[in-house]
């Protein structure tokens, strides 16, 4: 805590459910998830094809490698979680569980139960979990559908975080919730591990539900249209511009306030641009929003419920009343941009060079040049 600030904010702990919910002696599980960017950049700007192929979160994972700071690479892809499809989502959040990251923490009661702390060293422990969640899933502690104990538990709790995520209020008069297909880019990043044979087929590529916490985060990261690549002309665009007229600054918002005033730049900015400090500024803007998105965490906080319960996810056995929140939602820093274009050139770059396989003459050249010593025993 800073003492030397001179205001403070009281939030809500998101762990928690209110106390007219908990009608039960089981505390509220809570997991909070970093879902990152969900679709695939599709702007004319980009010059690397391997973006338009492989997402972001997947090539980054190659070079935090690298550079030590993860141990071992995630198979945790964010297209799928955002595909709508709920076996790619299971797969998402099952390798989420399998090598969290800083991408995914647990807490029960409020305390924390399960995460993966910055040390690359550290092992992870899903029996810890699984004895942590039986009793939430009692049914699920004998053999179900096939499944040893330990597995169903896992696979029954994937499913509460699957419905939470695709939870809304917009339905249609079936009773179905309404879709949206938001993105413009391919539907699938090359580097998923969920089997190809399968997106084949078509099945796997549907759409998130209207009102869903997925859907409304994909919503605004994909205010970044033009991608880091056409966005960082526009910055340099600005940063001319105040060089020149440095009291604009506050007319144009750079630092804020976020207020309507702001919101207004970012949802009315023009399609084209007409060469206009006002277009970058709100291209700019749009970006900083949609990083911002890329960038936050969910919570999902459920505990067991009776059947008369309020805001009940959609489950046969058992039944849980639920709340799902989007929390890190502070602006990025107009001055990030540079580091932000600096970071993407080298994460596509590594990506490249660590992927590609070396010319079939190099190895040929290798092989010339291998000699093998025999002596004798």
């Amino acid at each position: 805590m800073d003492t030397f600030s001179g205001c403070g904010l009281c939030l809500p702990n998101l762990t928690q459910l209110p106390l007219h919910h908990l009608r039960d002696h089981r505390p509220p599980i809570c997991v909070e998830i970093k879902p990152k960017c969900g679709f695939l950049p599709f702007s004319r700007n980009i010059t690397k094809e391997c973006k338009r192929k492989v997402c972001r979160f997947c090539m980054h994972q190659h070079y935090k490698l690298a550079n030590g700071k993860w141990k071992r690479l995630s198979r945790y892809c964010p297209l799928d979680l955002f595909s709508g499809s709920k076996q790619r989502m299971y797969v998402a959040l099952k390798n989420l569980l399998e090598e969290p990251q800083n991408n995914l923490k647990i807490f029960k009661g409020g305390e924390l139960i399960f995460s993966c702390k910055d040390d690359a060293k550290q092992q992870l422990e899903l029996n810890d979990l699984i004895q942590h969640l039986r009793p939430y899933f009692p049914h699920s502690n004998g053999l179900y559908n096939g499944h040893q104990p330990g597995k169903a538990v896992l696979n029954e709790f994937i499913q509460v975080i699957c419905s939470a995520l695709l939870s809304g209020g917009d339905s249609n008069r079936s009773g179905e919730p309404r879709k949206v297909h938001l993105s413009e880019s391919k539907p699938h990043c090359e580097a998923s591990p969920f089997p190809r044979d399968l997106l084949r087929n078509g099945e796997h590529f549907t759409s998130l539900p209207k009102d869903s916490v997925l859907a409304k985060i994909l919503q605004v990261q994909m205010l970044d249209n033009l991608d880091i690549e056409g966005i960082y002309p526009l910055y340099k665009r600005v940063e001319q511009y105040l060089e020149e007229f440095p009291r604009e600054r506050n007319r144009l918002q750079i630092d804020g306030p976020y207020n309507e005033s702001f919101m207004d730049t970012v949802k009315n900015c023009p399609a084209e641009d007409d060469g206009s400090v006002e277009y970058a500024v709100g291209k700019v803007h749009q970006y900083r929003v949609a990083m911002t998105a890329k960038d936050c965490s969910i919570m999902i906080t459920f505990a067991p419920c009776e059947e008369n319960e309020e805001h009940q996810l959609n489950l046969e056995k058992p039944r849980f009343t639920y709340s799902v929140s989007i929390l890190d939602l502070d602006p990025k820093p107009y001055e990030g941009i540079p580091h932000q274009h600096k970071l993407d050139t080298k994460i596509v770059n590594y990506y490249l060079r660590s992927t590609q396989a070396p010319p079939p003459s190099s190895l040929y050249k290798e092989r010339q040049e291998c000699t093998l010593l025999f002596h004798a025993v």
